[in-house]
């Protein structure tokens, strides 16, 4: 709906999907923005991510890496690498439903986690996942989408909305629809800003002076403060770790890492966290 040349495919057996991401391969040769999204199985063995095809029938490790999945980093990289920015989401985070067999037949220590395994993104390249690594995701009802999915298509194509204020947006809804049961996670090294339906029209030549931009007020932007208030009462270590990752130069990684030790030690210290916000800023003026 915003300009995109599709390739789409569903519920594709190992040929089919091979046959789609050739295709895409193709066509996503020097673009300027190439997209990729998958929502279904995926599965991690020893921290390399997988995608299973509907006719996957994996007994083993062996079975995995021979070819009855899909390696996801080699994917993106022959697909996308070609690609001046690269977008990447993965609504792929169920339970595995392979994994107690691959560990019933494995022949030595191999490591088959649930969810998704952390994967870092390269230069000009966004990777969302639905949730943090390790961590299982939320299914739609009734053959609808999941709750990732419904927040991606409600934030990242709104007019004039930068990518990662939209994954910002993205993280917020799914937590709070989840009643903090699920927070997307991602990796970022974009190097400008990226706009999948249009940037934001320019001031007119003597224009008014607009009010003051919130980073004129505040050390850190209006997303990372709004990512910040998503996460900084959670008790999950995985989300706050995920705030260090997007932010590792962040206003908030003090409370971040306070947080994370109090946690493993057994405390909350909520009263703390909400104290020690930096002076200035009410994060309720960031809705």
């Amino acid at each position: 709906n915003v300009g995109f040349e599709v390739v789409e495919g569903t519920n594709l057996t190992r040929d089919k999907m091979t046959e789609k991401l050739l295709d895409f391969g193709k066509r996503a040769q020097g673009a300027d923005i190439a997209v990729f999204f998958y929502a279904g199985h995926g599965i991690a063995i020893s921290g390399t991510n997988y995608l299973l095809p509907v006719d996957a029938d994996i007994k083993s490790e062996m079975d995995v890496k021979l070819g009855a999945a899909i390696n996801i980093d080699l994917t993106l990289d022959q697909t996308m690498g070609d690609a001046k920015v690269k977008l990447v989401f993965l609504d792929a985070c169920r339970d595995n439903p392979f994994a107690a067999k691959i560990k019933q037949t494995a022949t030595r220590s191999v490591s088959v986690g649930q969810g998704l395994a952390e994967m870092k993104s390269g230069e000009g390249t966004l990777i969302a996942f639905a949730t943090g690594p390790g961590q299982t995701a939320l299914d739609g009802t009734d053959g609808g989408n999941s709750p990732f999915t419904r927040a991606l298509l409600a934030n990242i194509t709104q007019p004039g909305i930068e990518i990662q204020q939209a994954m910002t947006k993205v993280r917020a809804q799914v937590n709070e629809e989840t009643n903090k049961g699920q927070l997307p996670w991602g990796h970022t090294n974009l190097i400008g800003s990226v706009y999948l339906n249009g940037a934001p029209a320019p001031a007119a030549p003597g224009a008014a002076p607009s009010a003051p931009a919130v980073a004129a007020v505040t050390p850190g932007s209006e997303v990372e403060v709004e990512f910040w208030r998503s996460i900084k009462d959670s008790n999950k270590p995985e989300e706050l770790q995920a705030y260090i990752t997007n932010y590792p130069n962040g206003q908030f990684r003090p409370l971040a890492l306070s947080r994370m030790a109090a946690l493993e030690s057994g405390k909350t210290d909520k009263d703390s966290q909400t104290r020690n916000l930096t002076t200035g800023i009410d994060p309720a003026t960031f809705s």
